[in-house]
């Protein structure tokens, strides 16, 4: 049976401590950003006039470029290895690379760093120990303290989805549709609870960070039954999805409030109905994914204050950082919402 990748309950009100994932693009962008700032800083400091500070930096480069680059190379290799290790081991192993590192780069450098004559080599030596050391520390207090921030907004978006995952407004259309067929097809309506009883209890289970993608897809197909039974032909779906990879992990109830909205603030509306494009389908090491449907032009519109396509962004943000992208356009007769993230494979036991 395959198991969740880092599934987590919403009754969790802090994240554990954990070194960053330097897998992450946005975790690079910023090592780079705030390594470079604390050079510039450094040059500042060390020089004369401002026409010194460009020397200063560049001789601060030689050095810290290979470095820098190096070690989040080495950092990118071993970050399965770094995730076994408890909290402050990780701490102690990522900062032995980077001194490491340091050390090898400055002695193999020969004369580029120690050129000939100069003395003070062991004194070199300890102040860059020191200085990596000072560096690597910085960037994982940073870390620590973005991790604490963000897992307590997390754990409110945790439960702003748990509150709004659902609106009332479906509860109870979907119970006046099955109590508008209940004696004239029993079994219609039979089914129509079921599916009601898979979405209320996946709404009201422990929320986990991702789920395989064929769940999703799975959930939102039962919450379009429910509401075809309701509309009838008045509302179509057409699901693009044969390159959708069913092992592929995303943020649970990503779907379906997509669909909810296109359906409530879209299908709904409309006197002929309408129908709904789904897409899903991977480029490379990108899931993507559109949903549009029609509205009236200029019609007036079901009001909304929009919290579940508010939430699905904050928890892109908070899972994937910039890796991931959300991006809403609106015409005279349509909206669309594309999203992009990165794809992660379900692991299998």
């Amino acid at each position: 049976m395959p198991t969740m990748h880092k599934a987590s309950s919403i009754k969790q009100n802090v994240l554990p401590d954990a070194l960053p994932n330097f897998r992450n693009l946005g975790v690079t962008l910023r090592i780079l950003l705030i390594v470079n700032g604390l050079a510039l800083l450094q040059a500042l400091l060390q020089a004369n006039t401002w026409a010194d500070v460009p020397l200063r930096l560049m001789q601060i480069a030689t050095l810290l470029t290979p470095i820098l680059l190096s070690g989040l190379l080495v950092l990118w290799a071993v970050q399965p290895w770094l995730n076994r290790l408890p909290y402050l081991h990780g701490v102690l192993a990522v900062n032995a690379l980077v001194i490491m590192l340091t050390l090898g780069i400055y002695y193999y450098g020969g004369e580029l760093y120690r050129p000939p004559g100069r003395d003070g080599a062991w004194f070199d030596t300890v102040r860059y120990l020191l200085l990596g050391a000072l560096v690597c520390g910085i960037l994982l207090i940073y870390f620590r303290w973005r991790s604490q921030t963000l897992s307590r907004a997390l754990h409110e978006a945790r439960l702003q989805v748990l509150r709004a995952r659902i609106r009332p407004h479906f509860l109870f259309n979907t119970i006046n549709a099955v109590l508008s067929v209940v004696r004239a097809k029993p079994w219609q309506a039979e089914a129509a609870l079921l599916d009601m009883s898979d979405l209320f209890r996946v709404a009201m289970s422990d929320a986990q960070d991702l789920v395989p993608l064929r769940q999703e897809i799975e959930l939102s197909r039962q919450y379009i039954a429910l509401e075809q039974l309701r509309m009838g032909e008045r509302l179509r779906v057409d699901w693009q999805i044969q390159e959708a990879p069913g092992d592929a992990l995303i943020p649970p109830l990503l779907l379906q409030p997509l669909l909810e909205n296109a359906v409530y603030h879209g299908i709904e509306p409309l006197p002929q109905g309408g129908s709904i494009a789904v897409v899903l389908l991977r480029r490379g090491d990108e899931l993507r994914l559109k949903v549009e449907n029609p509205c009236a032009p200029g019609g007036v519109q079901h009001p909304g204050n929009k919290m579940a396509l508010q939430n699905i962004r904050e928890r892109l943000a908070l899972l994937f950082d910039v890796e991931a992208s959300y991006k809403a356009e609106s015409g005279m007769d349509f909206y669309r919402v594309e999203i992009t993230l990165p794809y992660m494979k379900e692991e299998a036991i």
